[in-house]
């Protein structure tokens, strides 16, 4: 076996939520998921199947996301994963309908920090064993950080 890490491609202002699902069909209903929950949303998905043609299957909105999630997911490689690359949204608004979807299995991360994602590789194919989502803690928040996250999520609009 093989260890690799993999550094995912994105802008800075761009969110990615990066799975794991079980059949073909997971493209159609990750598409429906999105725009039925938020259809002003910009995204692109790819899925990469695990067997028969082995294809990266892909879906969205936006011709530059969806390019982005197709070279993402062949540079990953691993069987029946999927990236959701997305903008004007946050993935805290589609992720309850992303899990939802009955073929996900899970999700390894959604966020907007750099992310690398490590790879195991077999004579079999790739399978992803986790991600490492932003960086390291450097301290515990003190009163003046508690106030400064609770002013952002206000002004952001999750809070009153």
């Amino acid at each position: 076996m093989e260890l690799s890490v993999y550094s995912i491609e994105k802008p800075e202002d761009v969110n990615v939520i990066l799975g794991h699902s079980h059949f073909i069909k997971t493209i159609e209903d990750l598409y429906e998921a999105i725009v039925q929950t938020n259809p002003s949303m910009s995204f692109g998905i790819a899925f990469c199947e695990a067997s028969g043609p082995a294809l990266v299957r892909w879906a969205g909105n936006d011709a530059t996301l969806i390019d982005l999630a197709q070279r993402n997911a062949m540079n990953i490689g691993a069987g029946h994963s999927f990236a959701i690359f997305l903008k004007n949204g946050f993935p805290i608004n589609i992720l309850n309908a992303i899990k939802a979807v009955p073929e996900v299995t899970g999700i390894f991360c959604a966020t907007a920090n750099p992310v690398e994602v490590v790879i195991a590789e077999t004579e079999q194919g790739r399978g992803i064993l986790g991600v490492i989502d932003g960086m390291r803690s450097l301290g515990i928040e003190n009163e003046s950080d508690i106030l400064q996250r609770q002013k952002f999520i206000r002004t952001i609009g999750y809070k009153f």
